[in-house]
C-alpha cells in the first residue's frame, strides 16, 4: 500500500491504477478530476456509436467496473476518494451524454453540466459523497451528477 500518489510508471506496470486514474489524466497537478472528464470524452465517441441499448451496457458494465477500479486505488493508495481517481468522472460524463443528440456543442455542454454537478454538489450528491464509502461511494455521487447532468441536457434539447 503507497500513501503518495503513484507515478505515471506506476500506471503503466499496474493496469488497475492505469484504468483508475484515467490513463493517467488523473495525475494531473490541478483539477485532475476535469482532466479526467476530458480522457472520457475520445472514449465518448467511441461508444456513441453504438445503439442505446449497448450504450447503456457498457456504461452498466463500466460503473461495475468502477466499483472495483476506485476501491482497488482508493485501499492502494490508503485516502478514501483521491482526487486522482477519475474513472468515476469518465462513468459520470458516459451518463450526462446517453442519448445526447449529435455534435460537439452537445458534447461540451454535457461537460460543463456534469463537471457543475460534479464540483458543486447538490443534495443528495453531497450527501451520498460524504456517507457511502469503498469504491461504490467513490462512483455513487459521480453517477448521481451524471444523471442531473443528462436531465438538464435532454431539457434543453427538449425545448430548443
Amino acid at each position: 500500500m503507497a500513501t503518495t500518489t503513484p507515478s505515471f510508471k506506476d500506471l503503466l506496470v499496474n493496469p488497475n491504477l492505469l484504468l483508475a486514474f484515467g490513463f493517467g489524466s488523473g495525475l494531473a497537478p490541478k483539477a485532475p478530476g476535469t482532466f479526467g472528464t476530458i480522457a472520457a470524452i475520445p472514449l465518448y465517441f467511441l461508444i456513441a456509436q453504438f445503439s442505446l441499448p449497448v450504450y447503456f451496457l457498457i456504461v452498466l458494465a463500466s460503473f461495475a467496473v468502477g466499483v472495483y477500479l476506485c476501491g482497488y486505488a482508493s485501499k492502494y493508495m490508503g485516502v478514501h476518494d483521491h482526487g486522482g481517481i477519475v474513472w468515476d468522472e469518465f462513468v459520470g460524463l458516459w451518463i450526462a451524454l446517453f442519448a445526447a443528440p449529435a455534435g460537439v456543442q452537445w458534447v461540451v455542454l454535457g461537460f460543463v453540466l456534469f463537471r457543475i454537478f460534479d464540483i458543486a454538489k447538490p443534495w443528495p450528491i453531497n450527501w451520498l459523497d460524504k456517507k457511502v464509502a469503498g469504491g461504490f461511494g467513490i462512483m455513487i455521487d459521480d453517477v448521481l451528477a451524471g444523471l442531473f447532468a443528462l436531465l438538464v441536457l435532454q431539457g434543453v434539447a427538449f425545448f430548443i
